[in-house]
């Protein structure tokens, strides 16, 4: 039937996919202090004509949605220049660690910027952030058994994280606020939305925290 989609070969099954193109270029036209901008000129098709795109080289990301034994979620509130605005979010940070573990890393923030640790660790949902114009692929964690950091062992947050506020919400709270367009941080929202999904089988379906991540840069 005209305009009827046509059936997927995969049993039903919708995946992304790699997808080689021909690079004629690249070259980087920003030099940034986190992340720089480059500009690559390539072929969709063999015989067809050259297309440029600029786009920030990102490192990627990891983030954790912390989970309590009673089910709620920690939210921490930072600002956000760019937006101009305070942001409920989830901890989170780049991989600019050189060889460091990608569950490690997660870790690493989750200490940093909410002082906790976590017994158990599953991988929650991969995204990537605005494919469109960055390669940053983001990989969000649930992080549950929490534990506090000692004082002593905190990390002494700076700039923007110094102004931290936690707040502990139930998740059917926190997906309201989603849904209500009141939570708007990317991490954050994928995040909560992903976790209310997986809750249906008591987080049974999740995949282990050393799943392969082949989408990040580092990996491709």
């Amino acid at each position: 039937m005209p305009g009827t989609p046509e059936t997927n070969p995969a049993g039903g099954h919708v995946s992304d996919a790699p997808s080689t193109r021909r690079l004629l270029s690249t070259e980087k036209v920003y030099d940034g202090r986190i992340w720089d901008v480059v500009s690559d000129t390539f072929q969709l098709q063999d015989s067809g004509h050259a297309l440029t795109r600029d786009y920030i080289d990102h490192p990627g990301a990891v983030a954790v949605l912390p989970m309590n034994q009673d089910g709620e979620i920690l939210l921490l509130k930072q600002y956000r220049h760019p937006v101009g605005m305070d942001l409920w979010e989830i901890p989170a940070g780049l991989l600019d660690v050189e060889g460091e573990d990608f569950v490690t890393g997660a870790a690493r923030e989750l200490a940093e910027e909410a002082d906790l640790a976590a017994g158990t660790w599953n991988v929650l949902v991969d995204f990537f952030n605005s494919p469109g114009s960055s390669s940053e692929a983001i990989r969000i964690y649930l992080a549950r058994d929490l534990t506090e950091i000692p004082h002593h062992e905190r990390h002494d947050r700076t700039d923007e994280e110094a102004e931290i506020e936690f707040h502990w919400i139930s998740l059917d709270d926190a997906l309201a606020g989603v849904l209500a367009g009141r939570l708007h941080n990317p991490s954050a929202v994928v995040g909560i939305l992903a976790a209310a999904a997986a809750r249906a089988d008591g987080y049974a379906g999740l995949r282990p925290a050393d799943a392969p991540w082949p989408e990040h840069p580092s990996q491709r």
